[in-house]
C-alpha cells in the first residue's frame, strides 16, 4: 500500500532518479511542465539524475536532448544501462578487458568510458555486451549467439521488449535477448531495470543517501526500485493507465503516486481506511460487487488523491480475491471519459 510523506518528497529524499521517456519527455517532446517541476525540486535541495534503459545513445547525447527541451542537464547527470553494464564487466574482468560490443554508439561510448576495449564479434574477448542497436547486422548477432552458446559470458543492457520510435512502438533489445536465450540456452546478466545494477550505478555516480526512483512503468521502474530496496514515485504521464495500476502485483506497487513530476514538491498523504473503503482528500473509494467505485466526498478533491484512492481500494480487492476490479465505470477527474 502507499505511504505518507508529511514533507515534500524533494526534501524527504535527496536524490530523484528520473526515468526519461514518459516522465521527462515523450518522444521528441517534453512532458508538459516537466522542466519547471525538475527545477523546483532542485531548488528545494534535491539532486536529480536522469536514468534510462536505452543503451543506444551516450550520456552526452541524452543530456543535449534534455537541454533542447529546456531541462538543465550535463552528461554527468545521465546514467544509462550501457554504463551500468560496463560497470558489471569491469567488476568481473577488470579495466582493459576485451569485450564484444553487440550494440550501437551508446554502448560503444560506455565501454570506452569504463576503460574496456570493444572488439568485433570475431575477435578474442572475455565477454559479450549487448544493447539496442538498429544498425546491428544479422551475421554479427548469429556469430555472437554461437559464442555465447559455446560459453562466452554475456551481459545485456536491458530486456525491454519494446521501444518507442517515430513510426510507432517497435521491438526492443529484449526481443534479441529472448532469441539468443532460446538458441544458446543461456540467460544473461542484466544491467537495466527491473534489475538493480542501473540504480546502484546511479547512486554511485551521483550520490545520495535517500534515493527515490521516479518512473511511469510498473514492470521496470517500480519493480526495479523494489529490487534495489528504494522508494518510488509513479507518475501518470506515460504508459501506466488505470487498468495497469489496479492490476499491479505487490512487487509492482509504488510508494507514492502523482499525476506528474509536480508530485516531487508535494507532501503525500496515503488514503485512510474507512468503514466501507478508503478515503483521501476529497475522494472515497471502494470495490462493490467487483466494480471500482470512486466518489467525490468533498467539494475539492485533487486528481492525485483520486488515483491514490483508486489504487489502494483496487489492491486490497486484488489481494483478497486474486482478481483486479472492473473499472468500466471509473472516470478520472479532468479527462471527461472512462479511465484507460
Amino acid at each position: 500500500m502507499l505511504l505518507t510523506s508529511t514533507e515534500p518528497l524533494a526534501t524527504a529524499y535527496d536524490l530523484a532518479m528520473l526515468d526519461l521517456d514518459g516522465v521527462v519527455y515523450i518522444g521528441h517532446e517534453a512532458v508538459d511542465g516537466a522542466a519547471g517541476h525538475i527545477a523546483r525540486a532542485r531548488a528545494a535541495g534535491m539532486r536529480v539524475a536522469f536514468i534510462t534503459n536505452n543503451a543506444s545513445r551516450s550520456a552526452a547525447v541524452v543530456a543535449e536532448h534534455l537541454r533542447d527541451l529546456g531541462v538543465t542537464a550535463q552528461p554527468a547527470d545521465v546514467v544509462t544501462s550501457a554504463q551500468a553494464a560496463s560497470r558489471l564487466v569491469v567488476q568481473r574482468f577488470g579495466a582493459g578487458a576485451r569485450v564484444v560490443c553487440l550494440g550501437g554508439p551508446g554502448l560503444q561510448s560506455a565501454l570506452d568510458e569504463a576503460g574496456l576495449v570493444a572488439v568485433d564479434v570475431e575477435a578474442e574477448a572475455v565477454a559479450v555486451v549487448s544493447g539496442y542497436g538498429p544498425e546491428l547486422l544479422w551475421r554479427d548477432i548469429m556469430h555472437a549467439a554461437v559464442r555465447i552458446r559455446d560459453g562466452l559470458p554475456w551481459v545485456a543492457t536491458n530486456t525491454d521488449l519494446t521501444i518507442p520510435t517515430t513510426y510507432g512502438v517497435a521491438p526492443g533489445h529484449g526481443v534479441l535477448v529472448q532469441m539468443v536465450e532460446r538458441f544458446a540456452g543461456v540467460t544473461p546478466e542484466v544491467a537495466g531495470k527491473p534489475a538493480r545494477p542501473l540504480l546502484d550505478e546511479t547512486v554511485r555516480r551521483v550520490g545520495g543517501r535517500r534515493p527515490l526512483m521516479v518512473g511511469d512503468r510498473l514492470d521496470t521502474d517500480i519493480e526495479g526500485a523494489r529490487n534495489a530496496g528504494v522508494d518510488s514515485l509513479l507518475v501518470l504521464t506515460g504508459v501506466t493507465g488505470l487498468a495497469d495500476l489496479v492490476a499491479a502485483r505487490p512487487e509492482e506497487r509504488p510508494t507514492y503516486v502523482a499525476v506528474d513530476l509536480g508530485g516531487l514538491t508535494q507532501a503525500h498523504a496515503a488514503p485512510e481506511r474507512t468503514a466501507d473503503g478508503w478515503r483521501s482528500g476529497g475522494w472515497s473509494g471502494r470495490v462493490s460487487d467487483g466494480r471500482l467505485v470512486v466518489e467525490q466526498a468533498a467539494a475539492h478533491g485533487s486528481a492525485g488523491d483520486w488515483w491514490r484512492v483508486a489504487a489502494v481500494a483496487a489492491w486490497e480487492h486484488r489481494d483478497r480475491t486474486g482478481a483486479a476490479p472492473d473499472i468500466s465505470a471509473a472516470r478520472v477527474p479532468g479527462t471527461g471519459g472512462v479511465a484507460r
